[in-house]
């Protein structure tokens, strides 16, 4: 099995100097392109000579190099992002230049590198596939089920009321989703089914 995918739990930065440049790495939890590029312009530096960035969140990913040669900034560190085994990340790479060029290479390697610190070094927390199941259940057994969804990881996302009962939908980590069926099942007496929503 291969090692899951990371997100960052909080913002975090790491600055380098590099030649003269200087460097400074600013990352965050993204689980939206709107979040993302709305935290590549609050940090984005109007002073500094490049504000590059990428973003990467579960398939869409982005970047740009802000003036940097083709493929020599955002690119970088797009693949600093996906080297760190991380999604549902931005990251931005300013510059300030220094007056010695690093060449194509050296870009490349300043970019992805300031990136790939800053993220090495932050604290990440696991992403958990997660599932929605939708169930209506009786007022008997209501009370029952709520004190059971903290055991089963669940959350409720809706909840709508009607003669009968409530309409839920929980949130649940995917693995457990089987599971929480045949215990809403066996819960009720087989009164309330869950579903799939997912």
């Amino acid at each position: 099995m291969s090692e899951p995918l990371h997100t960052l739990i909080e913002p975090c930065r790491h600055a380098a100097e590099i030649r003269k440049s200087r460097f400074l790495a600013l990352a965050a939890p993204a689980t939206s392109a709107a979040q993302a590029l709305a935290f590549v312009r609050e940090v984005s530096d109007p002073t500094a000579t490049h504000n590059s960035w990428a973003w990467r969140i579960g398939a869409d990913y982005r970047f740009h190099d802000d003036g940097e040669p083709g493929g020599t900034a955002g690119r970088p560190i797009l693949q600093a992002i996906d080297g760190q085994r991380m999604d549902q990340v931005v990251a931005v790479v300013t510059r300030w230049y220094g007056g010695i060029k690093l060449g194509a290479g050296g870009l490349m390697r300043a970019y992805g590198g300031t990136a790939a610190e800053c993220l090495r070094c932050a604290a990440r927390v696991p992403l958990v596939p997660m599932a929605r199941l939708g169930v209506h259940c009786g007022f008997a057994e209501l009370a029952l089920l709520m004190a059971r969804l903290p055991d089963w990881q669940a959350a409720i996302e809706s909840e709508a009321f009607d003669a009968a009962g409530v309409q839920l939908e929980l949130r649940l980590p995917a693995s457990r989703a089987a599971e929480v069926q045949a215990r809403i099942t066996d819960l009720s007496r087989g009164r309330s089914e869950a579903r799939r929503l997912d």
